[in-house]
């Protein structure tokens, strides 16, 4: 784990299930590849130095495996197939599935609930992402209850402990993200027979702000970690989300504090690959890409197997006239394609130049009558599990992917660096405009003029070319209020040419099954 993080997990696995005596609230969660450990206690899982990186492990695989064992058979949670319940194939879905970026065709239980942002508290989709929430978050605290007392060794650094609440915060921000007000648990609170209290979203957002300051001195420097663990890059990175989004959570703009933390991480020494396919292979860690990177979801087809994750973002937008083996697999499922609002933002010279206009028309029809067919939407050629040189992944069976999923890149703080002066009106106009422009000129689009060329309308539309299906896009819409009550696109609202829906849907709701089992919980208004 040291070196990439690809080949940790498995292990850890056993070990989580037996110190996770109950936390009251959430499920179970796990895995990556080393060899099991058997018949481990609590009380000696830590005699083993190596633990400490095993268990360390376990939490960064929490997002890209789905139980303990691949590919299935052990799953993490319950009441959803193993393959959907995975942390990044959820949090993809309801990032993506919710907007103009973004339908489904398959008839999976209540899936297109979220294309419709017709959701109801039963959502069996949206309890297994605030499930996936809430296992990562217990199992961060766990790790630091168990080391709270184990002093600094090589083993045991406080780096490591940094790393899991900087973990923990990244999932604490998806919660508040989305659904708001949320149960508030941390390693300070009793292990056992427990109903967490529920946080308001202010007061986690201040928590999180605070954890995140507090661990800051303590995180590896930029560029110097395991590529796949956290640094204070992606540390600033997540305060800069924070910051930017920061009216919708708390009512007061905070935007000129993301500027800092920006300047930080666009003065780390990272730099814009020059292939903007390439940052979305399967040699993505070595082919030039990771200079971008400031932040992935590492996966491995060999040591990452399952069904969510990279395995879904590669084989579901795949089918009709496309070829699997151009995508490195052996077979497309195809489930996901885009809508013809997302192809529109592209100008006509742009979908003829622009690196980003990655878009699969033979066969598929621009317009979507039918949700439920393929070929009705353009397919998206973005993720794929072949190498720049057009190599397969190491998974010879064409199932498993080695694409890693970037969380945090550099053109991502260059367009925030650009909204932020925007939207505080500090910061370096001219460097807005220059950023911008690093952006549209690495994918063959054309430079903008000047800084009012920056409005609202073309920030929103330049972060979707960049940034599609990296799961950026409905808090972007939340944040430029365009999601729910302002925005339309094909079949939002279950109607074919879109409506609007009502404001409250910026919210998902606090699945039912846990306001049953919590008095504590307060349902989010209008569900």
């Amino acid at each position: 784990m040291m070196n990439t993080l690809r080949k940790q997990s498995n292990r850890i696995g056993i070990v989580l299930l037996l110190l996770m005596t109950s936390i009251g609230f959430i499920s179970c969660d796990k895995e990556l590849d080393l060899e099991p450990v058997i018949e481990q206690t609590a009380a000696n899982v830590f005699d083993d130095p190596a633990a400490y990186e095993q268990f360390l492990a376990r939490i960064y695989a929490g997002f890209v495996v789905s139980g303990q064992q691949g590919p299935a058979g052990n799953p993490d949670i319950s009441g959803i197939d193993e393959g959907f319940s995975n942390y990044l194939r959820q949090y993809w879905k309801h990032q993506q599935l919710t907007t103009d970026e973004a339908l489904i065709a398959w008839n999976d239980g209540t899936i297109h609930d979220l294309n419709w942002q017709t959701w109801t508290p039963a959502n069996e989709f949206i309890t297994a992402m605030y499930n996936r929430i809430y296992y990562q978050i217990s199992i961060s605290n766990e790790f630091l209850r168990a080391t709270a007392d184990v002093p600094e060794s090589e083993f045991l650094t406080a780096a490591y402990k940094a790393e899991v609440r900087f973990l923990r915060a990244m999932s604490y921000w998806h919660a508040i993200d989305m659904f708001g007000n949320v149960p508030f648990v941390t390693d300070a609170d009793p292990v056992g027979a427990f109903l967490p209290p529920q946080g308001s979203r202010q007061e986690v957002y201040d928590f999180i702000i605070a954890e995140l300051t507090e661990i800051e001195p303590m995180m590896i420097d930029a560029r110097q970690n395991a590529y796949g663990r956290a640094d204070k890059a992606a540390l600033w990175m997540l305060l800069a989300k924070i910051y930017l989004n920061a009216e919708v959570y708390t009512g007061t703009d905070q935007s000129a504090q993301a500027i800092p933390y920006l300047e930080n991480v666009i003065g780390a020494g990272y730099v814009l690959h020059d292939n903007y396919d390439e940052l979305f292979l399967a040699d993505n860690d070595t082919n030039g890409a990771q200079n971008e990177f400031i932040f992935t979801f590492n996966s491995d087809g060999l040591n990452t197997q399952g069904f969510g994750a990279m395995t879904f973002l590669v084989h579901a937008p795949v089918g009709g006239n496309m070829s699997a083996a151009n995508f490195g697999i052996n077979g497309g499922w195809g489930g996901i394609r885009t809508t013809s609002t997302f192809v529109n933002k592209f100008s006509a010279s742009e979908l003829i130049v622009d690196q980003r206009a990655n878009f699969f028309t033979d066969g598929q029809n621009l317009e979507i009558e039918d949700v439920y067919n393929f070929n009705d939407g353009y397919a998206v050629e973005k993720f794929k599990n072949v190498t720049s040189n057009g190599a397969p992944g190491s998974d010879s069976s064409g199932d498993f992917i080695d694409t890693d999923f970037p969380v945090f890149r550099l053109a991502d703080a260059y367009l925030m660096y650009a909204e932020a002066v925007k939207r505080s009106g500090t910061g370096d106009q001219g460097l807005a405009v220059q950023y911008v422009n690093l952006v549209r000129l690495r994918s063959s689009a054309n430079p903008i003029g000047g800084f009012s060329d920056i409005t609202d309308t073309f920030l929103l539309a330049e972060r979707s070319k960049e940034l599609h299906w990296e799961a950026h896009r409905r808090t972007d819409l939340i944040r430029f209020g365009q999601f729910s009550d302002q925005g339309v696109w094909p079949w939002k609202g279950n109607v074919e040419g879109g409506t609007t829906t009502a404001a409250y849907r910026d919210l998902f709701p606090i699945p039912a099954t846990d306001i049953t089992a919590n008095p504590n919980l307060t349902q989010n208004s209008g569900y």
